[in-house]
């Protein structure tokens, strides 16, 4: 092949525009694609190159720089600069070969499934043609670059804060009102004002250099909207605080209406106003700090990181320096680095692809979820096993196909041997049984004990016995009264007489003998009501169905004050041996057994210590939750849903009572902590397998 084949015509139409100079101090230059909008950054070799591309031929334009620079440039260099202008459709086509180029874009566009892979991950939407507008109004958005304008917002910032950390009680409690479906609707409407107010400040600020912005519209990532502004021109910059400044624009202009919404919440009275600037303050601050300024994904954080190390293409840069390291620590194959940095920052980037490798991992598996949920059962399993694939099997596939490309230098290696080793330790230790252990939570509790609960309209008349004392077998334990049971049974006495004195004058009045029958089952009645008073009467003077101690009475309580409904009075607790109960996963359930040793440790470090041995384990799973303690509401580890009152498990637990074998005795009868159960051995990978297939089990079905 020639060497003018190397060096095809560039297009007349492209631009070559100064750059800013590198860290380094190398100076660069911008090749501009007016027909695509896009930029391309070369370095000082590359210029030089394209500066004698006329010449034709690869070598002579490497002799010719040679001698006349400080640089050192191969014919392969011009060669590969060839090629990559070439590849991105930046030299002319010659005569007769637009068919071979028309194949070519359409096999590197591949199919109609690919095409529709493609736009179904990611695609655009151009909505408007802004360049108009923001000329127009780019003078009177003047006010908001001014420094007076920054002072003032750092001013306002400063008593926002304050005035939201003086009402932090009343800041939280909005916040909790929101969380509803209107609430949600209203964040919604508040979030897309924001992200245009986002946009527009991009836009403004580009405007700003004497950039064009040709469209702004929205961008889909799986479906999900993101606002996008097509600032390409910041390229044209040569000052790299300009481009900073464009790409910070959006951060700026959502933390500037934060500040001031903060502020407008602070200074409003409660009403509509204030309950927008309360949106607009928290909506802002959440989306900036938590969406754009993230440098993970293709967001303003990401163009911000790029500008402030001067590293265009910074993922691609940091991902091809990982997988060189990931190489080279596994086979130690000795390829140079495909860019050489100093040690600091190599080690900053490697740390910062691992980073965004892992973060996109879990973003793009709760996508693939999200959109699995979303859509009918069959479309969204073809969805997320699109998106997994594509998203995180295919980039692993790739970097396998390295491997077997460089086989031979990865067999021959003694790291590759150390490397097998490794894997092989490893998936035996995941699929070799290890000793398994069950934690969980447990609440350690006397065997009998009984819990006095306050029944309806009660108030306390006297308290024989105080907190800690012994209370004999029948005693009453607190003494109660009830005006409005005291007042039925004033008024079912009344009737009673009144009754059986009209029943018993029937017989002698002919007027009232035809009404005795039904005089009578009225006085029957009120007997019957009578009874039903006296038993509502033994509820206000509980006995106690054993002897034993007094526990849990309030020390604020005296004779005279009234108690709620099912309000715990006290607790009476027979001395004698304890036990633990707590409650074990169906996943966990198969692996412990009636006998295997455990251990109670309270929380706090304050209780008891104690060796346990499992006493009993219930077949069927807990449809409630009789113990509060061990509810994640209250701290326990049992997940739960309230309703009326009950607390219902969220998954499925079984119940096991644990019996004390040894430890020092409880001096309280109702103690909280931690249990750790000694069961079955069990592989690591068996309980990841019974889970996976478990779920696939389950959405199987259609």
């Amino acid at each position: 092949m020639t060497g003018a084949a190397f060096v095809p015509a560039l297009r007349d139409e492209l631009d070559l525009l100064p750059g800013p100079r590198l860290p380094d101090g190398q100076p660069t230059w911008t090749l501009h694609d007016p027909v695509r909008n896009a930029f391309f950054q070369l370095d000082w070799a590359s210029f030089e190159i394209l500066r004698r591309w006329a010449l034709g031929d690869p070598a002579a334009i490497a002799a010719d720089i040679n001698a006349g620079t400080t640089l050192n440039v191969a014919p392969e260099d011009v060669k590969a600069l060839g090629g990559f202008l070439e590849q991105n459709q930046l030299v002319q086509v010659p005569a007769g070969t637009s068919g071979t180029m028309a194949r070519r874009l359409a096999a590197r566009r591949g199919g109609g499934l690919k095409w529709l892979l493609h736009n179904y991950l990611f695609f655009r939407v151009p909505l408007v043609r802004p360049d108009a507008f923001l000329a127009r109004w780019s003078s009177a958005a003047g006010i908001f670059f001014s420094r007076f304008f920054f002072v003032l917002t750092l001013l306002a910032g400063v008593l926002g804060v304050a005035g939201v950390y003086r009402s932090l009680e009343q800041f939280s409690a909005t916040l909790v009102d929101l969380i509803s479906w209107h609430g949600l609707l209203a964040y919604g409407v508040t979030l897309i004002a924001v992200k245009i107010l986002h946009e527009l400040g991009h836009g403004f600020t580009a405007k700003r250099y004497g950039c064009r912005v040709p469209t702004m519209g929205v961008a889909f990532l799986v479906l999900w909207p993101v606002a996008y502004t097509d600032t390409n021109d910041v390229w044209k910059l040569t000052r790299r605080d300009q481009r900073l400044r464009v790409a910070a624009a959006g951060v700026a202009t959502e933390l500037t209406i934060a500040v001031w919404a903060t502020l407008a919440w602070v200074l409003l009275p409660d009403g509509m106003p204030r309950t927008v600037a309360f949106l607009l303050s928290t909506t802002t601050w959440v989306s900036t700090l938590v969406v754009n300024a993230s440098p993970f994904m293709r967001f303003d954080g990401y163009f911000l990181l790029a500008d402030l190390l001067q590293l265009p293409n910074l993922h691609a840069r940091a991902f091809a320096l990982a997988r060189w390291h990931l190489r080279e620590a596994l086979f130690n194959l000795g390829e140079p680095p495909p860019e050489h940095f100093s040690k600091r920052k190599r080690i900053g980037l490697i740390l910062f692809a691992w980073a965004t490798w892992v973060y996109r991992l879990f973003l793009f598996i709760g996508i693939a979820l999200l959109v699995y949920h979303f859509f009918i059962k069959a479309v969204g399993i073809f969805l997320f096993a699109v998106e997994i694939a594509w998203f995180i099997l295919v980039p692993v596939w790739r970097e396998m196909k390295e491997w077997g490309a460089r086989w031979p230098g990865i067999s021959r290696s003694l790291r590759t041997l150390r490397t097998v080793l490794i894997v092989v330790v490893l998936i035996g230790a995941f699929f070799v049984p290890w000793p398994a252990r069950v934690a969980t939570s447990g609440l350690l509790v006397m065997q009998e004990q009984w819990a006095l609960y306050a029944p309806a309209h009660a108030r306390v008349r006297a308290m024989p016995y105080e907190n800690g004392a012994t209370v004999p077998e029948g005693a009453v334990v607190v003494e109660l009264e009830s005006p409005a049971l005291r007042t039925r049974a004033i008024q079912n006495a009344a009737r009673r007489g009144r009754l059986a004195r009209e029943s018993a004058s029937a017989g002698f009045d002919a007027e009232t003998r035809k009404d005795w029958r039904v005089l009578h089952e009225a006085l029957t009645t009120a007997r019957a009501e009578r009874g039903a008073i006296a038993a509502d009467a033994v509820r206000y003077a509980p006995k106690a169905p054993f002897a034993g101690v007094l526990r849990d009475i309030d020390p604020d309580l005296r004779a005279g004050d009234w108690v709620a409904e099912r309000e715990l009075l006290a607790r009476v607790v027979r001395e004698g041996p304890t036990h633990v109960v707590t409650y074990v996963e169906e996943g966990d359930i198969n692996r412990i057994a009636v006998g295997d040793r455990a251990l109670f440790v309270s929380d706090g470090l304050e209780g008891p210590d104690l060796e346990l041995e499992v006493a009993a384990i219930e077949k069927d799973a807990a449809r409630v939750l009789d113990e509060p303690e061990l509810a994640t509401l209250f701290g326990g580890h049992v997940l739960v849903r309230e309703k009326d009152g009950v607390l219902y498990p969220e998954r499925g637990v079984y119940r096991v009572v644990l019996a004390v074998r040894s430890g020092a005795p409880s001096t309280q009868h109702r103690w909280r902590g931690e249990v750790t159960i000694s069961g079955q051995w069990e592989a690591p990978g068996e309980r990841f397998v019974r889970t996976v297939l478990s779920v696939l089990w389950r959405e199987m079905g259609f």
